[in-house]
Parts: structure tokens; C-alpha cells; sequence
């Protein structure tokens, strides 16, 4: 745990006792705090009252005494209407921050330069900060990871002049930490996402640009033109800043071609690592990924061969291109994270033949945006409310089959494969949908299909 000492002996006042805000609750009774928290769910605060956190109705709460407001990322802070908290935090004077901002002013207090990696982007952040992490604990590092991730960053070791930490941020965290300042900031990129939160692309990329604004270095992928504005005004601003791209640079940084990274210093270009083979980096967003993070590893003045070596015995993460095992030469694929078509495209631009489940509650613009890649999908397995939509967009470039459900599709999707007589067929998990209208996330879907997997007759699981 972080124990938060810089509100020691204040009134503050908690919303949200989900899992980083039970979490930041115990860190500030931790550092002195006089804290009162509360949620909207009962079972929240039932589970924060067992564990010692005081609990009150905060709208019986005298708001002049307060502090601050600290408010868990998922609660809406400016759309698509600010919580009740907010406005009266506001009314009152009071900041609105998060957990990430209460270790950012920790980390200001008791070791300023210590080591921190933040990464956001639409796509991709999961798995490049897995991916950082690892290459840096193959180097030798002492390295907290979480955030968005999964685990609640004050529930990491301190701040620490020889420990990195190495933090996944969303942009609703980003938006509830004014005072972000890592020593490494990197943005992946920047697609349509959650508009609704953020009410436009504009303040959408505006949030996501703060977060390199104020890193000591920026690692910036430039591959859109939002991401790649973002570069441009901070190269004019001189501070430093190292592009990654998929083409050669204008300028110092990384770039990939296939399964290819190099880097560029100057005149000079050479391949620095190569990930054929590497089953938990296949596809060329892979690629990206692994080229950000050993821009990160440099920047860090990690040694290059131990982290080059170190790409190989990256395990991958569940749910995003997890291969789960295989049938024969067939290859069932988890990738449950691929909740818009961004996300899925990436999946199906790294392979052939494939026999694609798809399908949940729909983001805008459906599958639409996929068609280049339709005449790779052997058969598509519809499920969830975005089957109509879905069949309507791929009728007469794909076949199609309504499945409705995760179990009858693959079941289905299996069967096919095995008839198909292919080379190596794939049965693919990529939805490029939310679960929510039959799963509680997309652990719990991808999971459902793990469980599924496994219980097919000759499956050879992976690992």
C-alpha cells in the first residue's frame, strides 16, 4: 500500500468503493485522513464498513469542512451529467481528484524523481504496460504495475528513488489528476471512445494529450492525426519527445515493419528486435507495442540486449490475442478486449482463414469500418443485440450464421473449422462489441470462452 500522508489530519470526502476506491479509502485512513466515503450500491459500503472505512450518507455531510472530493474514475465528473457529488463539491470549492493524483502528490512529497511510466491511448495500453513492466523486471528493475490494468495504484509499494512504477491510465483517471507529471508519459493512440464521458473527440484527445503534456519525456505513436498533432506541438514545444510509427520516422524514434522494430538516432537506422515467433506478440499492432516499450526501456536507461531478449518470455494477457489452445492445426483465439472494431481489427489483420465470433452490445459505426478485412473471414458467428446489424453489414461479403449465444457459436465455429480442410484455421473471439448485454465485462466473456475451449473433445491447451 501507498499510504497517503498529504491529507493527513483533513476532512475528505470518498465516492466510489468499487475496487480502487475501496483501496484509496484504506490508503488515506492510512496516512491520517479523516474520511467519511460512500456509494450509490449498499454492498459497497457494506464491504468498505467491514474493513474499517467510516461510511455516511454524503449528502448529509457538511461540505464546508471538506478538503476534497476524491471521486472513482467510473463516476461521471462533466458528461454526460456531472455526479451530485461533483456539483457540490463545486458549489463548495472543493477539488475533484482521484486515486492517481493522490499518488502523483505522494510521490511529489516523499521521492520526486522516482521512476514513473504512464501510459494511455484507446487501444492497446493493456498490453504495452504488461508488456513494459515485464521487459523491465527482465532488466533488473523493481516495478509496481497497475492502474486501469487492474490493481489500484495505491495499493502498490510507495514511490521509491529505485522503484518504477509503470501505470495504465484511462481517460476518465487522466481527467481526475491535474497535477499528472510522469517521468515517462505515453499515448498509443487516439480512435472514438467513450464520447458519451467526454462529449466530444475534441475534449476526448485534449484529456489523453495532458497526459504526455506534462511527462519529463513523451512517447508518442503517430500513426492517426490526432496522436500525431499531439507530437507535433510537443516537438515545437523542445521538450523531449520520441516518435514510434509504422512507416520511417521524419525523426529520432522507433518504427516497425511487420514483425520487425528499429530505431532511428539520427542518420542512423538499425533493427533492434525481431518478434517472428513470439506467439504473445503476433500482428503488426504487436509490433507497435513492442517498439513503444523499448522506447520506454530506453528512456529508462534499461540495457537494450536484456530487454530485447526479454520479448521473447513475454507471457501476453488474457483476453487480448490469448491463443487458449488447438484442435489438430486449428487455433481457438481469446480476445475478448476487442470491444470496438478498432480493437478487432488488429486481431483480424493477423490472420488468414478465419472463423470470427462477433457480436454484444454495439459501439457506433458497427463492423462497417472492417470491410477491408471481410474476404479473410472464413464464416462469422453472430451473438448478442448486434446480430441484425451485424448480418445486414456482412451479407454477401462474408457468411454469416445467428448463433445468439457464446456456446452455440462456438460449438459451431469449431465444427466448421474442423470440416474446412484449411491450413490452419483460426476461431477468433473478437466481438468489437461491449459485453454488457450478456456479461458483466469482457473478462467474463472471455472466460466463458476459455470454459467453452477447454471442454471441446481433443483440445490441446496452450501452456
Amino acid at each position: 500500500m501507498t499510504p497517503v500522508t498529504t491529507f493527513a489530519g483533513r476532512r475528505v470526502a470518498l465516492f466510489g468503493l468499487g475496487g480502487s476506491g475501496l483501496a484509496t479509502a484504506l490508503a488515506l485512513q492510512a496516512g491520517g485522513a479523516d474520511l467519511v466515503a460512500f456509494d450509490d450500491d449498499p454492498a459497497s459500503v457494506g464491504r468498505a464498513a467491514g474493513e474499517g472505512v467510516p461510511t455516511a450518507e454524503l449528502r448529509e455531510e457538511d461540505w464546508s469542512r471538506l478538503a476534497a472530493l476524491v471521486l472513482a474514475p467510473g463516476v461521471p465528473l462533466t458528461h454526460p451529467a456531472p455526479h451530485w457529488t461533483v456539483e457540490r463539491a463545486k458549489a463548495s470549492g472543493i477539488e475533484v481528484i482521484g486515486d492517481i493524483e493522490l499518488f502523483c502528490r505522494e510521490r511529489a512529497k516523499i521521492a520526486p524523481d522516482a521512476p514513473f511510466v504512464a501510459i494511455t491511448g484507446t487501444n492497446g495500453k493493456s498490453t504495452t504496460t504488461a508488456l513494459v513492466a515485464h521487459l523491465l523486471r527482465e532488466a533488473g528493475a523493481d516495478v509496481q504495475m497497475g492502474g486501469n490494468i487492474g490493481t489500484a495504484i495505491l495499493s502498490l509499494a510507495p514511490p521509491g528513488d529505485e522503484r518504477v512504477h509503470v501505470i495504465e491510465m484511462s481517460s476518465f483517471q487522466i481527467d481526475l489528476t491535474p497535477s499528472l507529471a510522469p517521468s515517462v508519459g505515453v499515448l498509443m493512440n487516439i480512435s472514438p471512445d467513450h464520447l458519451d464521458r467526454h462529449g466530444s473527440m475534441e475534449r476526448y484527445a485534449a484529456i489523453k494529450e495532458r497526459l504526455v503534456a506534462g511527462a519529463e519525456t513523451a512517447i508518442v505513436v503517430i500513426d492517426d492525426a490526432p496522436s500525431r498533432a499531439i507530437y507535433d506541438r510537443r516537438a515545437a514545444s523542445g521538450r523531449p519527445v520520441v516518435a514510434i510509427a509504422e512507416d520511417m520516422l521524419p525523426a529520432d524514434g522507433y518504427h516497425y515493419e511487420g514483425s520487425r522494430v528499429f530505431a532511428t538516432r539520427g542518420t542512423t537506422t538499425r533493427k533492434v528486435a525481431e518478434l517472428k515467433g513470439i506467439g504473445s506478440l503476433r500482428g503488426v499492432h504487436n509490433a507497435q507495442n513492442a517498439a513503444v516499450a523499448l522506447a520506454v526501456a530506453d528512456a529508462l536507461g534499461a540495457e537494450e540486449e536484456s530487454v530485447v531478449a526479454a520479448l521473447a518470455t513475454f507471457p501476453g494477457l488474457h483476453h487480448r490475442m490469448e491463443e487458449v489452445g488447438r484442435i489438430g492445426t486449428a487455433v481457438f483465439v481469446n480476445d475478448s478486449k476487442a470491444t470496438n472494431a478498432d480493437s478487432a481489427e488488429k486481431a483480424l489483420a493477423s490472420f488468414d482463414d478465419v472463423f470470427w465470433i462477433l457480436g454484444g452490445r454495439p459501439k457506433e459505426g458497427g463492423i462497417a469500418p472492417l470491410a477491408a478485412y471481410f474476404p479473410r473471414v472464413a464464416k462469422a458467428y453472430l451473438i448478442g443485440d448486434a446480430a441484425p446489424d451485424f448480418a445486414a453489414t456482412l451479407e454477401g461479403a462474408a457468411p454469416y450464421l445467428h448463433c445468439g449465444t457464446l456456446d452455440r457459436a462456438v460449438s459451431a465455429a469449431a465444427a466448421d473449422a474442423a470440416a474446412s480442410g484449411l491450413d490452419e484455421p483460426v476461431i477468433l473471439l473478437s466481438p468489437a462489441c461491449a459485453s454488457y448485454d450478456q456479461y458483466p465485462n469482457f473478462e467474463r466473456r472471455g472466460d466463458h470462452f476459455r470454459d467453452l475451449v477447454r471442454a471441446l473433445p481433443g483440445i490441446t491447451l496452450k501452456g
